[in-house]
């Protein structure tokens, strides 16, 4: 008997095992499919995106071709598979964060040292802007969760110019209403990313830079020296973004690379790594696969979310409007307290992801590191502040939802 009801356990252990092993093996089988799905929509997109951004370029709107370029190539490919095939993708984070970190790179080759060190000194300004802008946003996140009858950390996390995919992650944390977070943070970045370059075009005779694609030529003419001071870069790059991700450090990857940017020609010059090379520039491929990816995942998020009722869109759109109107008037005080023209405050105070916003800045070639000072201090403003802002959102929901 004893014997018998051992055999049975033995079965059932077995048996387990076996269904454990299955559901392993479907799990793996379905990571694997995701992944597969995920690298043929985004070779998809890039594809696309590079024959749009050529014909954009031809407009005369520089860099930003290719950001555009994205965008569209992401939504035109995530509406195909969504309707024709059924695929339900989430924007993909991890081509964001590739993106993130190439465009840090290219932003921080571009930037001086020397104009850098002199702009440090006007930090109290930036955070003075930065403190302003803090305080409107979170006004306009309550007066927008009257109107929209939302919670207010949804509503916060939606108007805060946080980014589109870091703001829709902590909302997902939380168990808050994600498409309503992105569906408000893609409306504002992409009408600050299309807006501010055609005013600046039409208001200004500032030069637009004119993207440039990397020919078989250049890549011949590599030489062994350069080829090995890319590698080098790419290596120390990668060490860096970890270091900030492990430290948790606000946005890693695009800060990371930023200062590996900045800080690598003087360090491969005092350290005598480079011989023959005075100076150590991307290939123009990498600023173009940057920006295009960025664009891609701006793309995805409009591709994911197609309907909406006419009543969420026109909230979304009135707190845009309002957090382009409080970046107005930091724009003002910023001409009233510092020398700066009308367009470096505008860019500086403008309510877009720090990587856009310093991309179109450069793209206009219009102090540059001015613009990236500014975003830099509220990036590490807004994403320092952040667990202290859920914290009291959730406190006060939950007074106002135990008043009702």
């Amino acid at each position: 008997m004893k014997q018998a009801v051992k055999l049975v356990t033995s079965d059932q252990i077995s048996s387990d095992r076996n269904l454990n092993n299955i559901d392993i093996d479907a799990s793996s089988k379905s990571t694997k499919q995701l992944f597969w799905q995920s690298l043929t929509i985004l070779a998809l997109q890039i594809c696309l995106a590079l024959p749009v951004g050529l014909i954009l370029s031809h407009f005369n709107i520089g860099g930003m071709a290719w950001i555009f370029s994205g965008i569209i190539a992401g939504v035109i490919v995530l509406q195909v598979s969504r309707i024709f095939y059924q695929l339900t993708l989430k924007p993909n984070r991890s081509a964001r964060h590739v993106g993130l970190v190439l465009v840090g790179l290219t932003i921080g080759f571009s930037v001086t040292q020397n104009n850098l060190i002199g702009v440090v000194t006007g930090i109290p300004i930036f955070v003075f802007l930065t403190l302003f802008l803090l305080i409107s946003g979170t006004l306009i996140g309550y007066i927008y969760s009257r109107l929209s009858k939302t919670n207010l950390l949804t509503a916060m996390l939606a108007t805060v110019p946080g980014g589109v995919g870091v703001m829709a992650a902590i909302a997902a944390d939380y168990n808050k209403n994600v498409t309503q977070v992105a569906l408000v943070q893609v409306i504002r970045v992409t009408s600050v990313v299309l807006f501010i370059p055609a005013i600046a075009r039409i208001l200004t005779d500032d030069h637009i830079t004119s993207p440039t694609i990397i020919t078989a030529v250049e890549f011949i003419t590599f030489t062994p020296s350069y080829f090995g001071l890319f590698l080098l870069l790419l290596v120390v790059s990668l060490i860096a973004v970890y270091i900030a991700t492990l430290f948790k450090i606000p946005a890693a990857h695009f800060f990371a690379a930023l200062l590996v940017g900045i800080t690598f020609n003087p360090l491969i010059h005092s350290l005598h790594i480079a011989t023959g090379i005075t100076h150590f520039a991307l290939p123009p491929i990498i600023r173009i696969i940057g920006q295009t990816l960025l664009g891609i995942t701006i793309g995805e998020y409009w591709g994911e979310k197609p309907d909406f009722g006419k009543k969420t869109i026109a909230y979304a759109v009135m707190s845009t409007l309002m957090t382009l109107f409080a970046g107005a008037i930091a724009a003002y005080f910023a001409m009233q307290l510092t020398s700066w023209d009308w367009l470096t405050c505008m860019l500086v105070t403008a309510p877009g992801g720090a990587a856009e916003m310093i991309l179109v800045a450069l793209t206009l070639n219009h102090n540059v590191e001015v613009v990236t000072v500014g975003h830099l201090v509220r990036l590490i403003a807004i994403n320092s502040s952040l667990p202290v802002w859920v914290f009291l959102f959730r406190r006060l929901d939950r007074q106002l939802s135990e008043a009702a």
